[in-house]
């Protein structure tokens, strides 16, 4: 490739990469390591597929194995779009818009693939609301979501727009699954680098104004406003495919956890006690029930 046209391609906020006929990546911007965490060096030559990107889709297909789109443009030339869920190096799930177009030769044969991802993460707003955090000290220093105290916060505050204006909210109760064998196995420094790569999955299934936490430990909870409990499901099974599908690679370990997780809405009369215990007994039904699940009270 052109240098120079190497060099625009790289300054370009959008990750871009190449492939050829094999799928082999032959080109990965700067764009494309500040998204994925993977530099160029370690991908050119390499298939996305060899657990670099692992592209999933909202029901947790992987689509390296069952639908690629970068794969399925190869052979018949259509370009293609999709809203999938890439793997960060550093473990947990990234949303990602994508789009593919095939590279032809002079003689119009297939040659090879180009795909464009940009970040769709809904980051702005939870940026700003994270900075905030940190400057009122309401930051979990760990992960980077909020902690105990921001959760007691905002959740005083949701309770008292239920019962001012009537706006509902949902709260998921999310425990990791066996994390204590993650700590005797491997180490608090893995098992501090899988609490923030579940944080971070947890993030990447998130609405603007959602709030993320961690509640203690390997505890988080999440507060959506604005849904009752005729909508709850979808959120809460986009976050439980997230944590399951993302991984850690540690020392040569490949390191996976999955998650039980309970939900109730708000309901008159409620106090934020009685919401977190509803939540806390629905996730620990969760457990009983064979854990990686969603259990709703």
């Amino acid at each position: 490739m052109d240098k120079e046209y190497k060099r625009i391609l790289d300054y370009i906020n959008i990750g871009i990469y190449y492939v050829d006929s094999n799928m082999k990546i032959t080109f990965w911007n700067k764009s494309a390591e500040k998204i994925s965490g993977f530099t160029a060096e370690e991908v050119t030559g390499k298939c996305c597929a060899d657990n670099i990107l692992r592209h999933v889709d909202e029901k947790g297909t992987e689509l390296c194995i069952y639908g690629c789109p970068l794969g399925a443009t190869l052979k018949d030339g259509k370009e293609r779009e999709a809203k999938v869920y890439l793997h960060h190096k550093d473990g947990h799930r990234v949303p990602v818009s994508v789009g593919v177009t095939a590279i032809y030769n002079d003689n119009r044969d297939i040659i090879g693939a180009v795909e464009i991802f940009t970040d769709v993460t809904s980051s702005l707003d939870l940026i700003k609301e994270m900075e905030k955090l940190k400057e009122e000290v309401f930051t979990d220093a760990l992960t980077q979501v909020g902690n105990r105290k921001y959760a007691d916060n905002i959740l005083e505050q949701r309770l008292s727009d239920w019962n001012t204006f009537k706006a509902p909210f949902s709260l998921y109760f999310i425990d990791a699954d066996h994390f204590k064998n993650v700590n005797d196995t491997y180490g608090h420094t893995a098992g501090d680098s899988v609490l923030k790569m579940i944080a971070r999955s947890i993030m990447a299934a998130m609405r603007p104004f959602d709030s993320v936490c961690r509640w203690g430990g390997e505890e988080f909870i999440v507060v959506v406003p604005n849904i009752d409990s005729n909508n709850v499901e979808p959120i809460g099974e986009r976050i439980r495919m997230l944590i399951e599908s993302s991984w850690l690679d540690y020392e040569g370990e490949k390191i996976r956890v999955t998650a039980s997780i309970g939900c109730s809405t708000v309901t008159d009369g409620d106090t934020v006690e009685d919401i977190i215990q509803r939540a806390d007994r629905a996730m620990y039904q969760s457990k009983e029930n064979g854990r990686n699940m969603m259990t709703i009270i």
